[in-house]
């Protein structure tokens, strides 16, 4: 009896261990995105030419939006991490459109850049906070967006 007690001790410690484990390697990777995300901000505020900045918004967003569209077509992903990416994905879509004035949104001005970055960046890392994605997923994103970066 004790045996079995014992067993069932270390196995629950072992699975919490394993899930807090799961969290922390998870917290890690989402904030290898927000990074990624925060790299990109410093750039528009380097940068002092109102189109680069705007390129470099632009670049950045179809970075993510090709990350995110090669992440969905895998066929190993869950149905909860697709629907997690294709609403990321959409959040990314918006922005885009927003930021260059297409699909019925008006076009952030050349003097709100900087604020666009930051505002763009809060929306992004509260998204990833509400939406639910696997270790997999994210880590997926990340190597495809390092990849697409890259390049």
């Amino acid at each position: 009896m004790k045996k079995t007690s014992s067993a069932g001790l270390i196995l629950v410690m072992l699975l919490v261990f394993g899930v807090s484990s799961g969290f922390a390697q998870r917290n890690k990777a989402i904030n290898m995105f927000k990074n990624h995300i925060n790299n990109v901000v410093q750039k528009v505020k380097e940068t002092k030419n109102p189109q680069k900045k705007r390129s470099i918004l632009n670049n950045s967003f179809d970075n993510m939006l090709t990350a995110f569209n090669k992440a969905e077509k895998m066929k190993h992903l869950s149905k909860k991490d697709q629907a997690g990416l294709n609403k990321l994905s959409a959040t990314i879509a918006r922005k885009k459109y927003e930021l260059n004035g297409t699909h019925g949104y008006k076009r952030v001005s050349n003097n709100q850049l900087n604020d666009y970055a930051n505002y763009v960046q809060q929306n992004v890392e509260q998204a990833s906070q509400t939406i639910t994605l696997s270790l997999t997923a994210i880590l997926l994103i990340i190597i495809l967006i390092i990849l697409l970066v890259a390049l």
